[in-house]
């Protein structure tokens, strides 16, 4: 559901024009950078606060619970004011034209509202996840995307007394979806289910909260946040080939990851499978687990793949006016996907090592694939051979890397295996 709402945006900022699609195309990096540490900061709250309710203190999970809303509003909106500072110089570094930038601006200045409106639902879910409801985030997520949906033609294109608000509409959607999930997550776990103390915590309080959570939670953002890094680097590689360009590899990138939310869905519910083998020293289940993973998401991407490339004229029509852009996203339709099978051999490892208390084995397979791999390879190949070199470049960074990332992922398990074995162990 997350990622829908900058998929609704795209569609319907889309029908404004090349250069309002090309400004979105944009902001995609630095929006997700910012989703990165509120995915980090709920994944580090939902650690902290599970064990706490393991251990049976529930009294000091509320207090947790309200210091861990607290530190990520906080946090967010200390990053939020950065890049507000920093906009011009950010976006003229990923190669933002005079035409672009002042839409970019326009989208981004409400956006940012929106990032730290967004730490409230995103660690709120986490904290009722943590007391083991999986529903109620998922409704709430539903709901905010419905919103989004509903509202962003309205203030986009406007209609009786509402004005056309153009590229900030989109962006005034999303703000108004993630404030009302913002009132009822607190609604829910102050009041409700009292989940939370229904108050602000002090500064003891948000110090005992920060040290648990950070030390979970920033790596896992660092982590998330390499991606769209290098999704900036690669932004400011198409830009070079001009705007229809950048408007056609911000479509193609939103499908990527609406095409991959199987291999996502499968992050997320591999890790525990292989956590409670690691702790049994069961080494053959993980070994059977893992391999039976890698081969789905072959198959599955395949066949993703294949969706694609009979839907690449359809959406390319949805999403742009002029043919240029149009033939752009068809090309990428038809080429980049064969290598999401490939990602997700990545993604998946990853995920598995960090199960098995490996978490700096994948940090260094992610800046692997992404700075030596991923980012060289495709500009390698557009030099070479233009975008299609680039696109066919994504390709085959994905399948070096998902090489790598097997190998290492079988030694690394031949060697813990070989140490629990050992005598002397």
């Amino acid at each position: 559901m997350l990622m829908t709402f900058s998929l609704v945006d795209t569609f319907f900022v889309s029908l404004l024009g090349t250069n309002e699609l090309a400004a979105i195309s944009f902001t995609f990096p630095v929006t997700f950078t910012i989703i990165s540490l509120n995915i980090g900061l709920g994944i580090g709250t939902s650690a902290v606060i599970g064990r706490c309710l393991g251990s049976g203190n529930t009294e000091h999970a509320k207090v947790l619970g309200a210091g861990a809303i607290a530190l990520s509003v906080l946090l967010v909106l200390l990053l939020v004011v950065i890049t507000y500072f920093l906009l011009d110089e950010i976006f003229i570094a990923m190669g933002a034209t005079e035409t672009t930038l002042p839409l970019i601006k326009q989208y981004m200045h409400i956006w940012l509202i929106s990032g730290v409106l967004l730490a409230v639902p995103m660690v709120g879910n986490s904290i009722l996840r943590a007391n083991g409801d999986t529903k109620t985030p998922s409704i709430i997520m539903a709901a905010g995307g419905a919103i989004n949906a509903a509202l962003d033609p309205l203030l986009i294109f406007g209609w009786g007394p509402v004005p056309a608000l153009g590229i900030q509409g989109a962006a005034i959607a999303t703000a108004i979806a993630w404030a009302v999930g913002s009132v009822w997550i607190i609604y829910l776990l102050a009041v409700k289910r009292g989940l939370i103390e229904a108050k602000i915590p002090n500064l003891s309080e948000l110090r005992q909260t920060s040290k648990g959570i950070l030390t979970i939670g920033l790596p896992a953002a660092g982590a998330n946040m390499l991606t769209p890094i290098s999704g900036a680097i690669m932004t400011a590689i198409v830009a070079s080939y001009g705007e229809t360009a950048v408007a056609a590899w911000g479509v193609g990138s939103r499908m990527e990851s609406i095409a991959c939310i199987i291999v996502l869905a499968l992050s997320m519910s591999l890790p525990p499978f292989v956590s409670q083998n690691f702790g049994a020293n069961n080494w053959q289940r993980i070994s059977l687990a893992y391999q039976m993973c890698m081969k789905f998401v072959l198959i599955w991407q395949v066949l993703v793949f294949g969706v694609l490339m009979a839907l690449a004229i359809p959406v390319a029509l949805a999403f742009a006016k002029e043919q240029e852009v149009r033939d752009l996203i068809t090309l990428f339709l038809y080429i980049v996907p064969l290598g999401y099978g490939l990602q997700g051999v990545i993604i998946l490892t990853n995920s598995s090592l960090n199960a098995m208390h490996r978490p700096m084995a994948g940090l260094a397979l992610s800046l692997i694939r992404l700075f030596l791999c991923y980012i060289p390879v495709a500009y390698i190949g557009s030099l070479m051979f233009d975008l299609m070199g680039l696109f066919w470049g994504c390709v085959l960074a994905n399948l070096i890397a998902a090489i790598i990332s097997y190998v290492w992922f079988s030694n690394e398990l031949k060697k813990m295996q070989i140490q629990t074995e050992s005598p002397t162990t």
